[in-house]
């Protein structure tokens, strides 16, 4: 009977002890079931950084090369380019900057002057792409028209040796006089065989001729000239073809240091500089004055 009453005794007390421990085990779960609000809750995983753009450095004049680049800026940033436009005003330290590996690049200039830089001072700069071309135009003066143009009357040109050739082989291309049939990009006024209308020409420095429009019965003005003066497009009676020898001589560069021709970004700079894009931006906002060479 004790034997009995022990057992029933120990079945009550075991009982007991699975009951609290069930109790502590279900309080412990709720306690594991934290808040939303618990500090000790795992945090999001942060995402790494976006790789950073390899910079591409480029010197430019101000108007129109600069002005193109930037219209290229995001189609190189989407090749992972950051294009940094650099902007001068002279024509040397464009050059001396690519020498000295500060800019990766230049595209303010033409062959010619590009052949003479690197004699004169022992550069070694190349060009990798022709872009455009800066055309020299017949501007309107006082006569609103070629045929307008009277017997005796003034014709404003530049008086530097390469530009005023251009200007009389543009002039001669509109029949106003007549140049040797061997005519090069070195003529003068000198060299003309015929000038039917008598005209005095007057001979100015390039930059000034835009000055001389009031003047004159017309002028021959180089495009940048003209864009700096914000002279009108409008005023444009006639203007050097694409396909002329000046056109092809004096095509404005993209130049590098020799042996950056193969350089991947700057290549990437060269495919979106002739690109049909370019070509529309150019055609469409210089309205002749600038004029796409690809």
């Amino acid at each position: 009977m004790k034997a009995k009453h022990l057992r029933k005794n120990l079945r009550t007390y075991l009982l007991a002890v699975l009951s609290t421990l069930l109790i502590a085990s279900l309080a412990l779960a709720g306690c594991v079931s934290a808040p939303a609000d618990d500090k000790t809750a795992p945090t999001p995983e942060v995402l790494p950084p976006a790789a950073e753009l390899r910079v591409l450095k480029v010197g430019a004049s101000p108007a129109p090369h600069a002005e193109i680049l930037a219209s290229v800026k995001d189609a190189l940033a989407a090749e992972g380019i950051d294009l940094q436009i650099i902007e001068y005003t002279d024509y040397v330290i464009p050059n001396t900057a690519v020498q000295d590996g500060e800019i990766d690049a230049n595209y303010f200039q033409h062959q010619p002057y590009l052949t003479d830089f690197n004699k004169e001072n022992g550069t070694d700069i190349v060009s990798v792409a022709s872009i455009h071309f800066e055309p020299l135009a017949i501007y309107a003066g006082t006569a609103a028209s070629l045929e307008d143009i009277a017997d005796g009357a003034k014709i404003a040109v530049p008086n530097d040796t390469t530009n005023e050739a251009r200007a009389l082989q543009l002039l001669a291309a509109q029949g106003l006089i007549t140049l040797p049939a061997d005519a090069d990009l070195t003529i003068t006024p000198r060299d003309i065989v015929s000038n039917p209308k008598n005209i005095e020409f007057v001979e100015v420095e390039a930059a000034a001729v835009p000055r001389q429009l009031a003047e004159v019965s017309v002028a021959v003005i180089n495009g940048n000239y003209a864009l700096d003066a914000q002279i009108s497009s409008d005023k444009i009676l006639a203007s050097e073809d694409a396909a002329s020898l000046a056109a092809q001589t004096y095509a404005n560069i993209v130049a590098v240091k020799a042996g950056n021709e193969s350089n991947p970004d700057v290549q990437a700079l060269v495919r979106a500089l002739t690109s049909i894009q370019t070509l529309d931006f150019i055609n469409n906002t210089y309205g002749g004055v600038v004029v796409p060479v690809f």
